[in-house]
Formats: C-alpha cells, structure tokens, sequence
C-alpha cells in the first residue's frame, strides 16, 4: 500500500510539473544569398533586420548589415569572401560587432576582431565590448593641459600635443608620416602613457618592420598593436580602427592616458568608398558617399580628457592621412583638419633636402598651444618659432645674392644652428627636459661658434653630459619646475665644456 501512495504522489507530481511548463514558440530569422563577391553580400529575407547588426554565414563566415533596402539587404564581410556563395543561408544574430578587451591585450598585435596575429597564446579577455560608442559629452570632458610629449623637438617645442587632444599628422608619401607616429609611442616608455598602433590597409611587411621597432626598445610592454593589412578583408579594413579606439577606451574608463595612432585614414576612407560604390551607394565629391565626413568625425570625437568624476582618464589621439602632391585642400584631407585640434605637416621638399623629420613649422599648428607645454619649454616656445620663421623668410632673400648687415647674419647664423638642431634620427625622442636645454642653447648665442657640421655632434655630447651632471635639474624640469638664474649659469657652464672638446682649438682662437 505504502508503495501505491508514493507511486500515485510521484505522478501528481509529475502532472503539476508539467502543467507548469510554459512552451513558447521562438522563431529565427533566415534568408539567403542572391550574390557574393568583393569582400560584399547581397541576400533577401530577413525582416527584422537592423542597420549594423552581425549576421553569420556558413563556414563561421560573419557580416554586417551596411545597406537595407525595401527588397534586399547589403552586407559587408569580415572573412574571405570565397567561401560564401549565391544560394548560402544567412543568418541574423541579434547582436552588433564587438571587440574583446582586457588586460591581456598588452603587448599583443592582434586583427580587429581580436585574434591573435603574434604566433601568441590566446588572449586572456575581460569581455567583448561594441565598437561604436558615443562620444563622452562635454560635461564628461576636461581641458587639455597635460603634455603628452612627442619626443621629437620640433613637435614638442612649436606645435605641442596634450593629453586627450586630436592632433593630425599629414604629408606626402614617403615623408616620416609614421615614423612619426612610432616615435610618440617610443616617447612613453616612463609617462604611463598605454598606447594602441592601428595599421590599416599598410603592407604586411611594413607593419612587421614597425612591431619589430617597438619590440627592440621594448614599447611592446605598453602597447597594443591592431593590424587590418592590405590583404584584409574590406570588412575589417573598416572596423580596425573603431575596434583599437574601444582597446584604448578601455583603459581610459580605469583612469590610464592612452595614445592611439591611426595610420592611416586615408585608406580607411579608401576602403569605406570601395564598399559603399559596390553597395551601389550614391557617391558624392571625389565619389566618396555623402557621410564620409561622419564616419571619421564619430571616431576622432572619442577622443578626450576625461573629468576626474569619470576617472581622471584620456585618450591622445594621433590620426595620419596622406596627401598627393602636397594638396593639403583635398576632401579628406580637409575634413579630417576640421575635425582635429591641430596638425603636423611634413614636406617632401624639407625630407629631400634632408631636413628629418621633414616638419614643416610654417603650416603646422596645435590649436591647444602653450596650455599643455612644461613652464621651461613655454617660455622659449614662443621666441624660438619666431626666430626660426624670420631665418626662414630671410633664408630666401640670401638666394638672390644680397648684402646683409651683421645683425642680419647674426640671425640667419643663428637660425641655421636652430635647424641642425631641429635635425634627429627617427626612432630617437629625446625627452621633454633635455629638448628643453638644447633649445635654451640654440636660442641664446652659445652655439655661434660651433661649425655648423658639428652642431649634432655637441648635442649628443651635452645630453650625455646633461644626463650625468644635471639630473637633478632635469628631473625638476621634468615635473614642471623652471630653471633658475644659477641652472642657467651651470647649463651654459656645461655647454662651454662640451665646446672645448667638439670645436677644434683653432676655430675657437678665431672666435
């Protein structure tokens, strides 16, 4: 009897369980593909699809939504378009692109998607974050007033960067574009500074020569390189940069200053044309789409000096765009000098005559200006572009073979010993405290009587003379402190010194 009872409990209770089931029907979205090719998928069905949504193909190959049109959809895939063909089912997901972030994204090169490219492990992640973000409002944002140095001297003297400013470096071809770009993030190796390298549509070869640069002075330690080369898919070509500003973005959220460079975003818009032209998109001046404008605005707006009620934390941004034929008024190149604070001009005439790095003083310029600059630097910034741009005016009278007074030699000599100055190896920065020294020299008369073919040589030895005998100066610099009167003296001191061993005795009799 007693195992009757419990039997016929154990039913009751089965039928009450599954009364209480509630079973819901839950359909799932499929179409199918009417065409493939070019990196781009045309398919029908799928109603509820939303502008930028994930959708999956076979194979494992992923897309997103770019165009919706009333009887089909237009795709752009993020995987080889080879194995996706007319007929293929498609699939919604219900999701938009997002990246993974983490900690253990330091010192990876990775696609933007997140795979490693390294030969690495895999890559330890705290979660997948979108791609898109909103721009942090003003009210979120802080001034620019932190320098974020670049460690090459012409930059960081007369066309200063700050911490959580847009600052565009643009130019030819061939003219230190990214050697640019790479020096900055060597600059960081003490600042605290985590730093993401963005390669868009560069040759594979090109990037390894780069990773190999940061490797070899060990900025890897601090860096994150996201590479979409130009074998990628456009797909990724496209999203790589959106995909290394949430990286960096991640970090700012926990209150780091971040640099990111973006090389560059000429062929990011390249890329953003060549799709929307196969999506038979309307194209507009030079047959770029007509919001072409808005996809680099969204992206360099994330940029920013966070409050301290949001952490305290920037991103630097560093975007680099290439000219033809020195027409710095072409459309991308002008939209992208409206959008950012500022930009760093590099002429293929100064890079000839070799003048490296090829900065063109005259037609650069950082709108946040002196704010960001150390108080030492501040005070010659000013007096030292000025003197160089008279030398450089007056420079060109001398070509007409004119007769000047000697002050007007003066500063044409003068001026000269400022270029040879101005002059470093790539993959060199020299820091913001020793800039600050050398530039006190060249902007007083210490310098008059070294040759001019050993202008470099004596900078080389006063930095290492500096570096031994003047660290605690350079130290005080280096946190915001101005030289005294007595610095002054031991600093002009130091350079009479240095003199006796670079200038020949004879040259100096004559003096």
């Amino acid at each position: 009897m007693n195992a009757l009872k419990m039997a016929r409990r154990t039913v009751s209770g089965l039928r009450r369980a599954v009364a209480d089931v509630r079973v819901s029907a839950r359909g799932r979205e499929l179409g199918h593909v009417i065409h493939a090719g070019d990196g781009i998928v045309v398919c029908v069905g799928l109603p509820g699809a939303q502008s930028e949504e994930l959708v999956s193909f076979p194979n494992g190959v992923m897309g997103i939504i770019f165009n919706l049109d009333e009887d089909e959809i237009g795709c752009v895939l993020l995987g080889d378009d080879t194995l996706v063909s007319a007929g293929d089912r498609v699939r919604r997901t219900g999701e938009v692109i997002r990246v993974p972030v983490g900690d253990g994204l330091m010192g990876r090169v990775l696609d933007p998607l997140g795979a490693p490219l390294d030969g690495g492990p895999t890559i330890e992640i705290d979660r997948y974050e979108p791609i898109e973000h909103e721009a942090p409002s003003i009210l979120d944002r802080a001034p620019v007033v932190t320098p974020l140095a670049i460690g090459v001297k012409s930059i960081d003297a007369m066309i200063p960067v700050g911490r959580g400013q847009r600052e565009l470096i643009i130019g030819d071809r061939s003219t230190g574009k990214t050697t640019i770009g790479i020096d900055a993030i060597l600059s960081q190796a003490r600042s605290g500074v985590i730093c993401v390298y963005v390669a868009i549509g560069q040759k594979a070869s090109s990037v390894a020569r780069f990773v190999s640069a940061l490797r070899e002075q060990g900025a890897m330690d601090y860096s994150v390189v996201v590479v979409a080369d130009a074998d990628s898919p456009p797909g990724m070509r496209y999203v790589a940069p959106y995909a290394g500003c949430t990286i960096s973005e991640y970090f700012m959220a926990k209150g780091h200053d971040t640099l990111i460079v973006y090389d560059d975003l000429t062929k990011h818009a390249a890329t953003y044309r060549e799709i929307s032209l196969l999506l038979r998109r309307p194209p507009g001046r030079e047959a770029y789409p007509g919001d072409i404008f808005y996809i680099h605005s969204r992206l360099l707006e994330r940029a920013t000096q966070l409050s301290d009620a949001l952490g305290g934390g920037s991103q630097t941004a560093l975007p680099i765009v290439e000219t033809q034929a020195q027409n710095i008024s072409a459309y991308i190149p002008t939209n992208l000098i409206s959008i950012t604070d500022g930009q760093i001009y590099l002429s293929p005439t100064l890079f000839q005559s070799g003048f490296m790095p090829a900065v063109d003083i005259g037609m650069s310029v950082s709108r946040v200006g002196g704010k960001t600059q150390i108080p030492a630097m501040k005070r010659l910034a000013q007096q030292l572009r000025l003197s160089y741009t008279q030398f450089s005016e007056l420079e060109e009278f001398t070509k007409f073979g004119t007769t000047f007074e000697p002050e007007t030699m003066r500063v044409l000599e003068r001026g000269r010993r400022l270029r040879e100055l101005l002059k470093q190896p790539a993959h060199d920065p020299v820091p913001l405290a020793e800039q600050a020294l050398v530039l006190h020299l060249a902007a007083s008369d210490v310098l008059m009587d070294v040759p001019l073919e050993r202008v470099r040589e004596f900078e080389r030895r006063f930095r290492a003379a500096a570096r031994e005998r003047l660290s605690e100066l350079l130290a005080r610099i280096e946190e915001g402190g101005t030289p005294s009167e007595d610095d002054i003296a031991s600093v002009e001191s130091l350079a009479a010194h240095v003199k006796e061993r670079v200038v020949p005795q004879e040259i100096r009799a004559d003096g």
